[in-house]
């Protein structure tokens, strides 16, 4: 993939197209980050709700020893700096399927600090994606619309459940880039078993946040830190597969050049992706952090890790991808093409090993 086949063509000429990520994680758990209720796809509507969950009074939080620990394993496979401390806050904000009328997440303190992705393109070349953070939160639950014309139902199977947000770095310059960058994170989470990485179930699903600019002025802003002059970025929320993904980003790049040679301004806001229609269409004016009116969740102490228990969650850690990938690649004589394909899926690579042992390694892979 060459710089020029990232950009896109307007009437004035040429744009480039600026993204980051913000990937939400299910942490593989059996109960909830706060209660003890029962995590699981399929139950029946609002079965697995604790008085936590539902947010009756003097209901309190007690954090999960497990979702912490799947976080700290995230962490250590993005080659991420691990935080000894870390806070949870209360994120204010209204939705029907939110008993609390506040998220409890982590903003200012995160449990996981930087890190970063080795991510292999198609064309057998690499981009690093920067991870600007990892933070556990809970999630919301689900609003039913379409069980009556009258009303809304609500479920809270999902009220409270453990999600790692994964915020990257803008690092991504093409839809391509932007997918194989959730499927290389996908392969990571579901080797390190911190996540079953099912997007159909919306066990993982990716907001992705947008901008334009002219060929070359990202990069020379970000050596300045100066942002101002660069396009205004829209978040397109909740896209739950690889070929969504791009296609969202492909139609909103598009919708944005169109309004800036037009003499128009973009505005920042949130976005949802329709794909009957292949089109993204506005959700709401985007919020900044001061509107959720954040502040220390007074229930919760602060969280402090010890470099004894880091050190034995790292000692534990499986083989991962990049270095199963060269492993195959010394041991079996592959090419990385080859490796690289038999990695993405965990079961695959297995399997290869199992038959290709006193076999032809080559043929093995081909079949």
């Amino acid at each position: 993939m060459t710089e020029n086949s990232k950009l896109i063509q307007g009437r004035t000429g040429p744009w480039e197209v600026v993204l980051g990520l913000e990937v939400h994680a299910q942490v593989a758990s059996n109960a909830k980050l706060f209660s003890g209720a029962a995590v699981g796809f399929g139950a029946g509507p609002n079965a697995q709700v604790s008085l936590v969950d539902a947010a009756m009074p003097g209901m309190l939080p007690v954090i999960n020893r497990r979702c912490v620990e799947q976080a700290v394993r995230t962490g250590l496979g993005l080659k991420a700096k691990i935080n000894l401390k870390s806070t949870f806050d209360r994120k204010n904000y209204f939705y029907p399927d939110l008993p609390q009328g506040y998220q409890i997440s982590q903003y200012k303190e995160p449990v996981v600090g930087e890190g970063e992705v080795l991510v292999e393109l198609d064309d057998g070349s690499t981009i690093t994606v920067g991870i600007e953070r990892l933070h556990l939160e809970q999630d919301a639950g689900k609003s039913l619309h379409d069980q009556d014309p009258n009303f809304t139902y609500v479920d809270l199977n999902r009220a409270g459940t453990a999600l790692m947000e994964i915020v990257s770095r803008p690092d991504m310059r093409s839809s391509a880039e932007a997918a194989a960058y959730v499927k290389k994170l996908r392969t990571i989470l579901v080797y390190l078993g911190t996540c079953d990485g099912d997007m159909e179930k919306g066990n993982l699903r990716a907001d992705v946040n947008v901008s334009v600019c002219r060929p070359g002025d990202y990069e020379k802003f970000r050596a300045t830190g100066d942002f101002k002059h660069l396009g205004t970025r829209c978040e397109i929320k909740n896209v739950n597969s690889y070929r969504y993904i791009q296609q969202a980003i492909e139609y909103e790049a598009r919708r944005q050049i169109e309004i800036i040679e037009d003499g128009g301004k973009v505005d920042q806001e949130t976005r949802l992706f329709d794909p009957t229609k292949g089109e993204t269409r506005s959700m709401r004016s985007k919020e900044e952090a001061h509107d959720y009116r954040y502040f220390p969740d007074p229930d919760l102490l602060p969280l402090e890790l010890e470099l004894a228990w880091i050190e034995d969650i790292k000692k534990s850690l499986p083989e991962l991808p990049d270095d199963k990938r060269q492993r195959l690649m010394t041991q079996y004589g592959l090419s990385q093409y080859d490796a690289t394909v038999l990695v993405t899926e965990q079961a695959r690579a297995d399997y290869y090993e199992a038959a290709a042992k006193g076999r032809d390694a080559k043929l093995v892979a081909n079949w």
